[in-house]
């Protein structure tokens, strides 16, 4: 043995028995389990990955690769290009040592003493992890000591195993399942033997550039097979370098990966609450029906789906991907205007509070209800009024000015705090809303509408929501009663009511499905959103299809725009699957109902217990006649003479309630017959009345007409328009 070999033994030999120097290693299984990818895999119920995310803007690291799992060529590739003797050395290469010992004394450059043991000590122990300018000599030693010890306590095959996974190879990424994914799209056992030996000589250099890879790569190459031709080498490491690394994101549920993370900070593979089926179909539903709708202004939705017993989230659609211009936008939790898909509480709350049944009758008749800020008018979507019409055909039609009648019984904050507790979480207080609140005013999200919505379906239990797998760290609270159960399940009963839709809806729309359902379609203002929202025995689905940017669609209702998504995943989700209506909870009873005057047709209905009724009529006593009322102008209405109009064109239009036999009067003086009129006013104020046949008076209101800079004479043939003062409600489609 030469003296210089003898030397560097003695060193090697005083330092290892200083092996106090080194820290205890940690297992194996240690280091595996510590293993941290820099991306989070979404998995489904059933373990199936549905998305994957970046979590870890440091680093770009991979789940962990066992070692059969690495293509055979790249596991060559790397034992001859840093460590020849790795499978037959006790984790120091004496031989290697000598040689870099030697080669230092004349000046001479090599590949260096460090086996793949030693590097791995390295790269285990922060301090050991190679600083600018290289380690000490006291690191080295230590590190030679460490390398010792994992060899004593893991296997070859697991030593190789945990290098190929923290390795550091070019720029951020780390890990041999990272560097294939990105460099080559694939997956480390679909490595071939040119690329194998471009990854080898990376990790000899990650800064070095292609041309100095692709020669080191050659060199590697042929070292596994002296025949291999080097030709192409330069072309395939270009290719590697210009590829772009691959999706932060990718998969089918981009906004629930990234709501699940927020949640499970920190895990690399978080199992969910999720379908892969579900999610997948309501993914491909939602976009074919917004691409036929493309030519109509609207580009974005969502869909979601609850399991009606546990809360568990099915599918989260956030929005229609490649087809919307923000996808980044999370439908599901982005705040948007209800609309009518509110009413079913409304009612709930009004039935609940015995101020209503599903039979009695409501005025769907012009309505000027006087708030601090003028007169509300609320006028439905066709702009027509059917009259006298039930509960259940109000609801089920979707008619706006019953449902704002019915909001002034129970009041707005009293709706406001049925809502909150049905789990809608409102910004503002019920009095911000005012009487809008029954149409839907109030901004909400997708999944807290559905939510509610499954409060229904759970006569009146109000639960949480959950998305992540079961543990006792994730389990939701005990629901919670927050709507009447008997007054849910008459609620429930008429949104499956097909005859109870028929006059919006029609009898046979794509709303009434072969299993028992129960639905609800919304739109707000100006057609910015568009709502179906509803359930089965066992399921809610939810959808909603608008514009992120809120801008207004063209001609699309409920029943064009989401309500076709819903009804697609709802029979997806009962293919197999039967849904039965359910049973009536105790405390509600069924009553033959009759209508007076054939407002309705006969029918059974369902009773809060101690409300039924066998006939409903509109006359106080039998025999009694129909008083008739003014419908316009509301009382305390005031006008303004226009000037630039000529006085005869401008009449204000008088319209009752009656026909035959009414006679109108102004200021105690008869000027017009019949249930309408047109009227000249004057300025001043006006006493208007409408009387019967025998003079008496029926009903009256007062108003005020002011034109100023109009002469008495002139203006008794002047017209009105409407002053600022008597604001118009524009109408939802239902």
């Amino acid at each position: 043995m030469s003296t210089v070999r003898i030397r560097i033994v003695a060193v090697l030999a005083c330092t290892l028995f200083a092996a106090g120097m080194a820290q205890a290693v940690p297992r194996f299984d240690e280091v595996r389990r510590a293993h941290q990818p820099s991306d989070m895999l979404l998995l489904d119920r059933h373990g199936e990955v549905l998305h994957r995310l970046r979590s870890d803007t440091v680093v770009r690291r991979g789940p962990w690769v066992a070692l059969e799992d690495v293509s055979p060529a790249l596991r060559t590739a790397i034992v001859l290009s840093e460590d020849k003797r790795f499978w037959e050395h006790s984790g120091v290469d004496w031989q290697a040592v000598s040689a870099a010992a030697w080669s230092s004394l004349w000046n001479e450059r090599t590949r260096g003493a460090s086996t793949i043991t030693m590097q791995l000590a390295g790269l285990l122990d922060e301090d050991w992890r190679r600083p600018v300018g290289g380690r000490s000599v006291g690191q080295k030693l230590g590190q030679t000591v460490a390398a010792k010890r994992l060899e004593a306590g893991w296997r070859k095959d697991q030593i190789l195993e945990a290098y190929l996974n923290l390795a550091p190879f070019r720029g951020e990424v780390v890990g041999i399942d990272a560097l294939s994914r990105t460099l080559f799209g694939k997956a480390p056992h679909g490595l071939d033997a040119r690329e194998a030996a471009i990854a080898a000589a990376l990790v000899r250099g990650p800064s070095a550039g292609p041309r100095q890879v692709a020669r080191r790569a050659c060199g590697v190459l042929k070292a596994m097979d002296g025949r291999a031709d080097c030709g192409a080498l330069d072309f395939v490491v270009e290719a590697a370098f210009q590829r772009k690394a691959y999706a932060a994101s990718e998969g089918i549920a981009p906004h629930f990966a990234r709501a699940a993370l927020r949640q499970a900070a920190g895990q690399g593979r978080i199992a969910t609450t999720l379908r892969a089926d579900v999610q997948r179909f309501a993914v491909q539903s939602l976009q074919q029906q917004l691409r036929e709708l493309r030519g109509q202004q609207v580009e974005d939705g969502a869909v979601i789906v609850l399991d009606n017993a546990s809360g568990d989230v099915l599918a989260w659609v956030g929005s229609s991907g490649e087809l919307s211009r923000a996808s980044e936008v999370d439908g599901v939790t982005a705040l948007r205007q209800a609309g009518s898909t509110l009413k079913p509480f409304l009612y709930a709350q009004a039935i609940a509070e015995r101020r209503l049944t599903a039979a009695s009758l409501l005025d769907d008749s012009p309505a000027h209800i006087p708030t601090a800020a003028g007169l509300y008018i609320p006028q439905n979507y066709d702009h027509g009024f059917k009259g006298w019409i039930s509960v259940r055909t109000a609801l089920g039609a979707s008619l706006n000015v019953p449902a704002v009648r019915t909001l002034v019984m129970v009041s707005p904050e009293a709706f406001h705090r049925q809502l909150r507790a049905a789990g809608l979480p409102l910004r503002e207080g019920g009095d911000y809303y005012g009487y809008s609140l029954a149409l839907g005013s109030a901004e909400v999200p997708l999944l807290g509408l559905a939510n509610a919505y499954r409060t229904l379906a759970n006569e009146g239990r109000a639960g949480e929501v959950r998305w992540l797998a079961a543990s006792p760290r994730t389990a939701p609270r005990r629901p919670v009663q927050a709507i009447a159960p008997g007054a849910s399940f008459i609620v429930a009963d008429i949104l499956a009511d097909a005859n109870a839709r028929a006059r919006t809806f029609g009898t046979d729309s794509i709303l009434a499905t072969r299993f028992w359902s129960a639905v609800k379609t919304g739109t707000s203002k100006d057609m910015r959103d568009n709502w179906a929202v509803g359930f089965s025995r066992r399921y809610t689905v939810g959808v909603w299809v608008g514009n992120a940017s809120g801008e207004a669609m063209h001609g699309v209702s409920g029943i064009s725009g989401a309500a076709p998504v819903w009804a697609a995943v709802m029979n997806h989700l009962h293919a197999r699957e039967p849904s039965r209506a359910p049973a009536p909870p105790r405390g509600v009873v069924q009553q033959h109902v009759r209508f007076g005057d054939a407002l309705e047709a006969a029918r059974p209905e369902w009773f809060l217990a101690g409300t039924e009724q066998a006939s409903i009529a509109l006359v106080a006593e039998e025999g009694a006649p129909r008083v008739a009322r003014i419908l316009a102008p509301a009382n305390g209405t005031i006008l303004a003479l226009d000037p630039d109009i000529p006085p005869q064109r401008q009449r204000l239009a008088l319209r009752s309630s009656g026909g035959k036999g009414l006679r109108w009067r102004v200021d105690g003086r008869e000027f017009a017959r019949g249930g309408e009129a047109a009227w000249l006013p004057w300025p001043g104020r006006h006493v208007l009345q409408l009387v019967d046949a025998r003079g008496k008076v029926l009903d009256e209101v007062r108003v005020e007409v002011r034109g100023a800079g109009v002469k008495q004479a002139a203006a008794a043939a002047a017209a009105p328009t409407i002053s600022s003062q008597e604001q118009s409600h524009i109408p939802r489609p239902p």
